[in-house]
């Protein structure tokens, strides 16, 4: 059977502070490939310390985390920026674009430290922005594009890898709302591909187009039904 891509139990993360800041409680979570899941809250209920731990910036206190089968809690840090290099497409709401650098660039730099053919990272970078959407925007600049199509740029860039999670942070919030349905429908058409979404955001609208809806507050998960 194909474990899940992602899997948490009873994860707990207490910030040590005057009091203590208990941010994730007994959180429990699974997701399998191919779900596209919404996280939604207000500040401060624990949006973000949830987005480190599954992008593994951050370690829990208590509980595991599995990522497609491997548990997390055991590796060392070399072994989590490897792990989280191969497995995590991370989108945010800031684009990260180089501005000198074309659409087509700007996506194959989501390989510029691994081994390869320059030309094979330039073919595979012009793929996935026609994956996206963007044949006709290979050789543009940042400054040429539209919000939404920069947003698309950086999807593009968070799966050149193919990786097992894409996982976006307020992946709308720099963008309009005629953009933000765009990148929402290209989340739609990802889905039907088969990629494995997470999206945290404070935007109902956006939340309602996905499959799955999980609201978080004071640090505890609940999934919404229907």
């Amino acid at each position: 059977m194909t474990p899940p891509v992602v899997e948490l139990s009873d994860v707990g993360r207490v910030y040590d502070s005057d009091p203590p800041v208990h941010a994730l409680r007994d959180v429990n979570l699974r997701v399998s490939t191919g779900d596209y899941l919404a996280v939604v809250g207000a500040s401060g209920s624990g949006k973000s310390s949830l987005l480190n731990i599954l992008g593994l910036l951050d370690r829990p206190d208590s509980g595991t985390y599995l990522l497609d089968g491997v548990d997390t809690t055991r590796l060392d840090d070399g072994q989590r920026t490897a792990l989280r290099g191969s497995k995590i497409g991370f989108v945010f709401q800031s684009f990260h674009l180089l501005p000198y650098r074309s659409a087509a660039e700007n996506v194959a730099m989501a390989e510029l430290y691994r081994r390869g053919d320059r030309t094979q990272r330039a073919r595979r970078a012009e793929a996935t922005l026609d994956r996206v959407g963007l044949a006709h925007r290979v050789g543009f600049r940042p400054d040429r594009l539209s919000g939404g199509e920069r947003q698309r740029v950086a999807i593009a860039r968070a799966l050149l890898g193919e990786p097992a999670l894409l996982l976006c942070d307020e992946p709308t919030g720099n963008l309009d709302r005629a953009n933000t349905e765009a990148v929402l429908d290209l989340f739609d058409d990802l889905k039907e591909q088969g990629v494995t979404l997470i999206v945290i955001t404070h935007d109902d609208d956006v939340s309602r187009r996905a499959e799955r809806r999980i609201s978080i507050e004071d640090g505890r998960l609940s999934e919404e039904s229907g």
